[in-house]
């Protein structure tokens, strides 16, 4: 961590800026070498002033944060990013962490938070909201269904049983037992299993099964 950490901030309140600043200026082991209001602005000061850390508004004038985030990282990748806004955005959250920001916090966090959330984005640890990690978690949880769901889509009834049974370690001739079918059959159906897939083993399909924990037909 370097001895003094140089944050620039960016919110399109002047009053909220120089509050940050006030804040901040009694925080050991933090400088403040710059503040703008603008999302453009962001942008330009930070490959100017190539600041350890950048305190980002959500919701700017001209553009988003979280783009400005995204345009930020793209240029330089050690370039950290704590988003801050006054609410909890769901989109917003989600956006953030996708464009690489290291941190979302709410605008009402006091100063010994915020403070810890700019170490912990120099060392690399993502600091979150308790509120903003829970919508995060659930957006996340969401997407890895609907991921889930489109993966099996191309996949047969017999397909997504018999995915089911060699995630519970079933072998060809116990599957073909269970559906009837002769140990060749099922080769061959377990085969074009894994060219669906993308897999050349079956245990990669087993881990992949258990992996999404996924809800397969019975019958």
């Amino acid at each position: 961590m370097p001895e003094k950490i140089r944050v620039l901030i960016v919110d399109d309140h002047a009053v909220v800026r120089i509050g940050m600043r006030t804040l901040l200026s009694h925080a050991g082991g933090v400088k403040v070498i710059g503040e703008v209001g603008t999302a453009a602005e962001a942008v330009e000061m930070t490959e100017r002033l190539r600041p350890d850390v950048v305190l980002m508004d959500v919701r700017l004038p001209d553009s988003s944060g979280v783009e400005a985030c995204r345009k930020i990282k793209e240029h330089d990748e050690d370039v950290r990013v704590v988003m801050l806004t006054s609410f909890a955005d769901e989109e917003a959250i989600v956006g953030a962490v996708m464009a690489g920001a290291s941190g979302y916090l709410l605008k009402q966090a006091d100063a010994e938070r915020l403070t810890q959330a700019i170490r912990d984005a120099v060392e690399g640890e993502p600091s979150l909201d308790p509120r903003a990690a829970g919508t995060l978690i659930t957006q996340f949880r969401e997407l890895s269904a609907k991921q889930a769901e489109s993966e099996l889509a191309g996949l047969t009834d017999r397909e997504k049983r018999m995915l089911a049974l060699i995630a519970e370690g079933y072998t060809n001739r116990a599957i073909g037992e269970v559906l009837h079918l002769s140990e060749k059959t099922v080769r061959n159906h377990v085969s074009q299993l894994l060219r669906k897939l993308g897999f050349q083993r079956r245990s990669q399909a087993a881990a992949w099964a258990g992996q999404r924990r996924l809800e397969l037909p019975s019958d």
